[in-house]
């Protein structure tokens, strides 16, 4: 039974394009001859005067008696105020329990014992103000004048957290539906994969949310979280903008003032290393047109370590924010193997990261890699040029002065001084220590920090096009394999047994469904399901006779999404975008497949087919043989069929939305079902097709009974 064509995918791009700004030259538009006075001097840029130390503002820090550290930044510019609470405890480990933070975070918020998150939302936008919660802290901002109204909430929520049970059960749901979605989004799945083989599970950045996990937290987890980790001495109450230091503390006092003190939890881990060797591993994505890379290690990096300046420098030159970074230069505008290369190198008081990464064709992969590698080798090894140094002062400069526009900076400035014990005027010599950088520091921080002899190689890709050739790169010359959400899969070089072919497993799969001679024996099908889609439900009727004749229609009571007939020889096809009738080319043909009520029927009786068992691959924990299906339209489709069941579990095909852009939709089976003595899925879940998984319930299906065939007519 095929429901692929059920879901239409309305999807968009959005290009931006950059372009640098180049260098101009000013003309004399008086006329007047050149003067024979020596001119030289124009024609080089006068050197910069020295750098000077940036006046950043005052701000105030004050500890409250219960422990509470409150700190004050002025700001009369606006008549507004804003506070945030922000936790001092390092980040903890989930365990079995992973995504436990966000969602205790986001159902604090949710309600009081004095008012419902509706009250809550309407109080807040009354005095158009704003307020938040999450796992580390919570947030409000409204104008001077409504300030009480914003510490009300503030305060009522931090006290008297009521943590409902529906809203905890709509938090669920919307993280499930976005867990399905990272399989078949590739930068997620490289950041999974890059999380687990950097960190490891047993750090807090190695821990990888999945759908499992989530259903292990409950409400009372959140409240214990809250419980244990929101008290006065661990956290910060930031006040920025309109209101005095003396203000702020009898609010501080008023407010906060008895909020409880008390022992934090403490946690341990060990502390990540980069790996000994260069290591490739390798997240399938079947049919991708494209590979995610990502060059990446973790790195001892904390806040005040004085390479921070000079690695900034170095990375900005290797790949930074800039468009001359040396990646961008030669995987794009060289190369043409991509949109854009960049690289990162975070600073953390836990453990950085170094991310060199781009999006290239699947074709040119490992060249990408050679050329990440090469560029990674070069900085480390080459003095950089004293024009690429300028330039890259020049580019953080200009970003710290655009910075500073923002109160909210100087109010992240001050917060970073007291939690990492900087300098007080660490901030202020911003632009003196960074002119300071040299082109010996450059060369000195690359040796430290870029090593492509010692990184983890993360690829999401179509593995049968790149992984032999990815072979190279691995230092024991052994590729790892990881799923959507970074678990190692120990069993994905499993051996085909040398007796079976495609051919067999589709036999062994109609065999499950009840045999091939009671397939035939079914001359009528009429289907009915439920989806819900856009905010709403959808009914799904579908009706086949013989398996040439076929009628589908989505839609409810007020909207009809699509409408198909098929009578064997036209295809009309009515939505809203209006209707068209058919009797040839790739649409035409695939009405055929469609109308055919057990395809894998035709697999081996029909040559136009042709099927390749490909491996064995691990489906969510079930082995299954992968076979590639090609039917006559040319539709190339990746089906895989449990070891165990012998059933169909998942589809999965790859093609072209609007503009271009690649499209993975996978279709599960679940819930198979007797009918008439043939099993039948009644369950199935599509992903990829729309931003949010979708799902599909069978509400009823009737076999081999009578069917108004005047409803396969086209006039």
């Amino acid at each position: 039974m095929n429901t692929n064509h059920i879901i239409i995918a309305f999807a968009a791009l959005l290009f931006v394009q950059c372009t640098p700004k180049s260098a101009t030259v000013l003309e004399d538009k008086t006329g007047a001859e050149p003067s024979s006075q020596d001119l030289s001097w124009r024609s080089e840029a006068p050197e910069a005067g020295p750098a000077r130390k940036i006046e950043m503002g005052d701000f105030n820090v004050m500890t409250l008696d219960n422990g509470l550290t409150v700190i004050v930044v002025e700001n009369h510019k606006l008549p507004r105020v804003s506070y945030s609470l922000s936790l001092k405890n390092d980040p903890i480990l989930e365990g079995d329990k992973s995504g436990l933070v966000g969602f205790a975070g986001d159902l604090f918020g949710r309600g009081t014992s004095n008012r419902t998150k509706a009250e809550i939302d309407a109080s807040m936008d009354f005095v158009g103000a704003s307020f938040s919660t999450g796992g580390t802290g919570m947030f409000g901002s409204s104008l001077t004048k409504h300030q009480d109204a914003v510490l009300e909430v503030m305060t009522d929520v931090l006290y008297n957290a009521s943590f409902p049970q529906e809203e905890f059960d709509k938090i669920l749901t919307q993280a499930l539906s976005g867990i399905e979605t990272i399989k078949t989004d590739p930068n997620s799945m490289a950041g999974n994969v890059a999380s687990v083989v950097n960190y490891g599970s047993d750090h807090p950045y190695g821990e990888v949310q999945t759908a499992e996990s989530y259903n292990n937290i409950t409400v009372a987890d959140c409240k214990a979280y809250i419980d244990q980790y929101f008290k006065a001495n661990n956290a910060y109450l930031t006040i920025v903008g309109d209101i005095t230091v003396d203000e702020a503390k009898s609010q501080a006092e008023k407010y906060f003032g008895k909020w409880e003190s008390g022992e934090i939890p403490s946690s341990s881990y060990p502390s990540p290393e980069r790996p000994v060797q260069t290591r490739v591993c390798i997240a399938n994505k079947e049919g991708a047109v494209q590979s995610v890379i990502r060059v990446t290690y973790p790195v001892e990096n904390k806040p005040g370590n004085p390479d921070i300046l000079p690695s900034s420098v170095m990375n900005s030159i290797l790949g930074g924010g800039i468009f001359s970074g040396r990646l961008m230069q030669n995987l794009r505008e060289d190369k043409a193997f991509t949109y854009g290369a960049r690289s990162s190198l975070s600073s953390d008081p836990l453990v950085g990261t170094f991310n060199a990464f781009a999006s290239v064709r699947t074709e040119v992969t490992d060249s990408s890699v050679v050329e990440f590698l090469y560029e990674m080798e070069r900085i480390a090894s080459e003095p950089v040029s004293d024009y690429d140094l300028m330039l890259s002062k020049n580019s953080l400069a200009g970003s710290f002065a655009r910075s500073l526009e923002s109160p909210q900076t100087l109010a992240n400035f001050a917060r970073n001084i007291q939690r990492y014990n900087l300098p007080e005027d660490y901030y202020e010599t911003y632009l003196e220590r960074l002119e300071a950088v040299t082109i010996e520091d450059i060369q000195r921080v690359a040796k430290k920090y870029v090593t492509p002899d010692r990184a983890n190689i993360v690829i999401v890709g179509n593995k049968d096009e790149i992984a032999e050739k990815l072979l190279g790169f691995d230092g024991d010359g052994e590729i790892e394999y990881y799923d959507a959400f970074g678990k190692k899969l120990e069993n994905n070089n499993l051996a085909l047994p040398d007796d079976m072919t495609a051919e067999i497993v589709i036999n062994d799969y109609l065999n499950a469904l009840g045999g091939e001679a009671k397939l035939k024996d079914i001359k009528t099908m009429e289907v009915h399901m439920s989806m819900a889609l856009m905010g709403q439900e959808f009914n799904i009727e579908q009706f086949y006779l013989g398996n040439n004749k076929y009628y589908m229609k989505i839609g409810n009571g007020q909207m009809m999404l699509q409408e198909m007939t098929f009578d064997g020889t036209k295809l009309k096809s009515a939505g809203m975008q209006g209707s068209e009738v058919l009797t040839e080319g790739p649409g035409f043909e695939e009405a055929k497949s469609n109308a055919r009520m057990f395809s894998q029927m035709f697999y081996t009786a029909d040559e136009d087919y042709t099927l390749e068992l490909k491996s064995i691959e691990d489906v969510d924990g079930d082995l299954c043989y992968r076979v590639a299906v090609t039917d006559p339209s040319g539709k190339q489709t990746t089906e895989y069929y449990s070891m165990k069941t012998n059933l169909l579990k998942r589809t999965l095909q790859t093609s072209q939305g609007p503009g271009g852009q690649e499209m993975t939709i996978i279709n599960n089976y679940d819930d198979y079902k007797d009918v008439n003595g043939i099993l039948i899925p009644h369950k199935q879940t599509t992903v990829g097709a729309m931003p949010v998984p979708i799902e599909m319930n069978m509400v009823d299906i009737k076999v081999n009974e009578s069917i108004d065939e005047s409803i396969f007519d086209i006039e």
